[in-house]
């Protein structure tokens, strides 16, 4: 647990590379331009493949009644502080990331906590919180209605879902290689975030190789400590992301989306994906977890 007195400080691309010892090319990836539900389910649910859906969350009230554009910068964002101020007591998840110190912790404070430190924080500092992947259902009833299930679930008769998430952060985030039982749509309320995906496959041979060259066995759980500082996270964040930015990894077929507000991306069931907010500003997603069937 921190203590809470301790406050340190669109462009829109889908597309596949292939890369073995000898040889590299590009292919784009279906995109889908504001899909209905039968589309969605013919071209990406059904077949099981990645897809970008354009649109798909532009109207969603939480992008305009929870972040304002940045006047810095076309790509930054900031929280509406006078929206957010009346739900300081709400308990939230919190992770807490400092490169310098390498550490990691998670812990759950007063939705209050974020915000001031939000407030004050220095884009240059080492240091981050980020509430992360805190579920819809425990937040206050107002701020729920401000992320309803969309149509592309909500019209597709028996189009349950599994779980929904929450993400906010101020630039640099970062989520490791993993995987979800489910499908998921993941949308982008503010800011940008850059998505890599894997197959079932390659993800599955990237982790392997990354325990073996650690003399590990472990399962690629969700945000686990273990993957989110010291030698693994290292060595994952390597293999997946390379040494330098735009760096392609060496194993496998990746997928690489960039993700603006009101877009989203089908994240197919078992496919692996990591994901880095960039930019400046803040970022907010949810995680539409998951659509598991259809009539």
């Amino acid at each position: 647990m921190i203590a809470t007195g301790r406050l340190p400080q669109v462009v829109h691309t889908f597309t596949r590379s292939l890369f073995n010892a000898s040889t590299a090319r590009q292919l784009p990836i279906k995109s889908l331009n504001d899909p209905s539900v039968l589309t969605f389910q013919r071209e990406a649910f059904d077949p099981e493949v990645p897809a970008i859906l354009y649109k798909t969350f532009s109207d969603y009230p939480a992008i305009e009644k929870w972040f304002s554009q940045s006047p810095q910068e076309a790509t930054g964002a900031t929280l509406r502080y006078e929206y957010f101020d009346s739900y300081g007591e709400a308990t939230v998840p919190l992770e807490f990331t400092s490169t310098a110190q390498d550490s990691f912790q998670q812990f759950r404070a007063p939705l209050k906590f974020f915000l001031e430190w939000t407030r004050q924080a220095a884009p240059e500092s080492n240091d981050r919180f980020y509430l992360a992947q805190a579920p819809i259902s425990d937040l206050p009833e107002s701020l729920r209605g401000d992320l309803p299930t969309p149509k592309i679930v909500s019209d597709a008769g028996k189009g349950d879902i599994y779980d929904t998430n929450l993400w906010i952060g101020l630039a640099p985030t970062y989520t490791p290689l993993h995987r979800d039982p489910n499908p998921n749509i993941f949308a982008q309320l503010a800011g940008r975030k850059v998505v890599r995906l894997f197959s079932p496959d390659d993800g599955a041979e990237i982790f392997n190789y990354v325990q073996k060259s650690l003399g590990r066995s472990g399962s690629a759980s969700f945000r686990g400590e273990e993957m989110m500082n010291g030698k693994e996270k290292s060595v994952l964040q390597a293999e997946v992301w390379g040494s330098q930015e735009g760096a392609v990894p060496t194993r496998g077929t990746v997928y690489e989306a960039v993700l603006g507000k009101g877009n989203a991306l089908f994240i197919p069931k078992g496919w692996w994906h990591s994901i880095k907010g960039v930019g400046n500003g803040m970022t907010g997603s949810v995680s539409v977890l998951q659509v598991t069937s259809f009539e």
